[in-house]
């Protein structure tokens, strides 16, 4: 053989070898961004990418779910905690970053991102064994959705609420329209329209966490949940309220909305947008001159969809809203529309001044926004 073959036979083979050893690697690696373990007769998850704040991806979204399927037919699991590694965050959001590179070259990401997240969503949110989620950190967007439809949600007071959606284009999904609206008064579609964080105990006080705990206390819970044989709701609950009693932390800081609450129920109280806006500024509290401010910089249609969506979410069942924001995903997954531009201007550029198109409220016809809820036929999303 000649040295011309041979170096090229050789040649051939190591890229033959880099290439199983890439994949080998890539499918690892998309092995350990969630850890799914059974301790005792628990399930547990751990979303495991700490450096990007455990955001959720579509390789471990098709990791959880049959796993979250296996475990609920399984009669050596009783329950299942899902918490996230790396003690900053639970799940900062969606990879959306990912979902709009593909969105922008036709890639079917674009759609099997939200259809598989929102089955994900609908899973946890009719789960038939106790489903505890130890939102420890940073829970936003796509982390709501792992977490807020589960029974427990425990928060601890290094918990960061937000629905932020509003200021990439996008609107507040995951099941949003049904979670937010269910809140009271009027805070639901406030942090919805807003982007409102809250932190620690307002995350309970708010509705959105059911028990606060101690950040330090947090590991000796996950193991007395562990150890439970054959819990019922109840046997958990008892656990979760002993560990609440414990934790004395910001016990008797109000709320930190209590102060406005009866402004947002009042100003919120509109039938459109505009009117919310109008309302805000004819009262000229720095409070609501400070949501008005906020409300300016956020995409006009995405207000506009966040606002009917929380509207008629109200009245809906999970299920339904969830078909209702697969709708609305894939209309902002269009070419051109604000998503894009949002994501450019605070992930990728990070110039955080996004060109909204259109630039106001009142440029935003009725119709566009209608025409975001039609029906995808066949489609649709399938729960």
């Amino acid at each position: 053989m000649s040295k011309h073959i041979l170096s090229n036979t050789i040649r051939l083979r190591s890229l033959c070898r880099l290439q199983i050893l890439q994949g080998q690697m890539m499918s690892s690696q998309a092995g350990t961004e969630v850890l799914l373990e059974k301790v005792g007769n628990a399930g547990v998850i751990t979303l495991n990418r700490p450096k990007a704040l455990n955001a959720l991806n579509v390789n471990m979204i098709r990791l959880m779910y049959p796993q979250l399927k296996k475990w609920e037919t399984d009669k050596e699991t009783d329950i299942v905690i899902i918490k996230g590694a790396g003690g900053k965050a639970f799940c900062a959001g969606g990879d959306i970053r990912a979902v709009t590179e593909a969105g922008m070259v036709g890639d079917p990401l674009a759609k099997d991102f939200f259809r598989e997240e929102y089955i994900l969503n609908n899973t946890i949110g009719t789960y038939q064994k106790p489903y505890v989620a130890l939102i420890d950190g940073i829970t936003m967007g796509g982390g709501v959705g792992l977490s807020v439809h589960g029974r427990f949600r425990v928060a601890t007071e290094k918990t960061l609420f937000a629905m932020p959606e509003t200021a990439i284009g996008l609107f507040p999904d995951v099941g949003g329209g049904y979670f937010l609206p269910r809140l009271q008064g009027q805070l639901g579609l406030f942090l919805a329209l807003t982007g409102f964080r809250l932190k620690g105990r307002d995350v309970q006080k708010a509705g959105v966490a059911s028990h606060f705990v101690e950040s330090q206390k947090i590991a000796a819970l996950e193991k007395e949940l562990v150890d439970l044989k054959a819990p019922s709701i109840e046997d958990i609950a008892r656990v979760l309220d002993s560990y609440q009693k414990k934790s004395s932390l910001d016990a008797e800081k109000p709320f930190v909305l209590e102060k406005h609450i009866d402004v947002i129920d009042k100003l919120f109280q509109s039938s459109s947008v505009e009117g919310i806006v109008c309302n805000l500024k004819a009262d000229g509290s720095p409070f609501a001159q400070k949501q008005a401010e906020t409300l300016a910089k956020m995409s006009p249609m995405s207000l506009k969809i966040t606002f009917k969506q929380i509207q008629a979410g109200r009245t809906m069942t999970l299920q339904e809203v969830l078909v209702m924001e697969y709708r609305l995903s894939q209309a902002c997954m269009v070419k051109g529309s604000d998503f894009y531009e949002g994501v450019r201007a605070v992930l990728v550029d990070k110039d955080q001044s996004p060109k909204w198109n259109p630039s106001t409220l009142e440029e935003v016809s009725d119709k566009s926004v209608e025409d975001c809820f039609l029906s995808l036929e066949e489609h649709d999303l399938k729960l």
